[in-house]
């Protein structure tokens, strides 16, 4: 029986999924945050349905996520991170969940008819591309520490930060080794967003940033380290050959291309993060996959790239593989 019921919690999760990204595609937390009020007050106010607002908001305070009291309601600590007021807000995370909802729901069709690679996936306006590579930041800060702090950066000198964002992993590497320097290179659309970020952190001296494509553009020349991070699982097998013969004509003699992504063992069943994320790049449909370290080693081989090795055994978009320039 216990197994049964197991196994019928996990098919209905999706039910608790869709009530926490209706409440953040609504913006309910934020408006919470800002102002607690009755189910009925925000109603009238977002012109929402009163009997399914209060049956939603009930339901958050069963899962912990706002707390109820004389009809009234507002976010616990644990609920307050979907506000967009929160500091450290996962809500343009949760949004982009959101955008991937319908993709998800094609999955049957998809495994019946397979997909159209053309497919570009979740494309977003400046104002959500920009929320979402700061949720991104907020996110990925412990992981870029924990990694800088792991991997011996000793031997480097200069920094070439592919698709860098808003330079979450350079600020962190540069910390890590204060006498190493960093090109961060990504579209033109992000690189204010990296600017505002390494002033932030005063190392604005050591970071030169460059705008391009990395898919279109040459890569800039001149670095003995270079980080392709959370990228691969984008692309086909292909695509990822183009981008590591690229980053080898880039690199100095000697240097390093270290990949993090999902790393995949060869039964391609763990981990576990691994194997779903396979499924969110197949109902995407636009090339991607998750891949094995030999499909990763092959492609970096095939590049030119030497003494190819796995270095860190990750549990999500956490593992890493390193080669050499020779």
């Amino acid at each position: 029986m216990a197994e049964t019921d197991t196994a019928m919690d996990e098919a209905r999760s999706f039910m608790i999924s869709r009530i926490i990204l209706t409440a953040a595609e609504l913006d309910f937390f934020t408006r919470l945050e800002e102002k607690p009020c009755t189910a009925r007050e925000m109603a009238r106010e977002m012109e929402l349905d009163a009997r399914a607002t209060t049956r939603v908001l009930d339901c958050l305070v069963a899962l912990g996520l706002l707390e109820k009291k004389s009809a009234v309601y507002k976010p616990t600590e644990k609920g307050s991170v979907y506000s967009a007021r929160h500091p450290e807000t996962i809500r343009p995370m949760v949004l982009h969940t959101n955008h991937l909802w319908d993709m998800w729901s094609e999955l049957t069709d998809v495994v019946k008819k397979g997909g159209d690679s053309g497919r570009q996936g979740i494309q977003l306006d400046n104002e959500n591309w920009k929320s979402f590579i700061g949720a991104m930041h907020v996110s990925g800060r412990k992981l870029a520490q924990k990694i800088a702090s792991e991997y011996d950066l000793s031997r480097f000198k200069r920094l070439l930060d592919i698709g860098g964002a808003s330079g979450t992993y350079t600020i962190a590497f540069l910390r890590a080794n204060p006498s190493m320097t960093a090109v961060l290179f990504d579209l033109a659309n992000v690189i204010p967003m990296a600017k505002e970020r390494v002033v932030e952190e005063k190392i604005a001296d050591r970071v030169q940033l460059v705008a391009g494509d990395f898919y279109r553009d040459k890569l800039p020349k001149g670095c003995d380290l270079a980080l392709l991070f959370a990228v691969i699982h984008q692309n086909s097998p292909e695509k990822n050959l183009e981008l590591y013969t690229k980053i080898y004509r880039a690199l100095e003699p000697g240097g390093t291309v270290l990949i993090r992504d999902h790393i995949m063992d060869e039964s391609r069943t763990k981990p576990t993060a691994a194997a779903v994320f396979a499924i969110n790049m197949l109902v995407n449909r636009h090339g991607g996959d998750t891949y094995t370290f030999a499909e990763v080693k092959a492609g970096l081989e095939k590049a030119g790239f030497i003494n190819v090795k796995q270095v860190r055994h990750g549990e999500s978009m956490d593992g890493l593989v390193e080669g050499r320039k020779p």
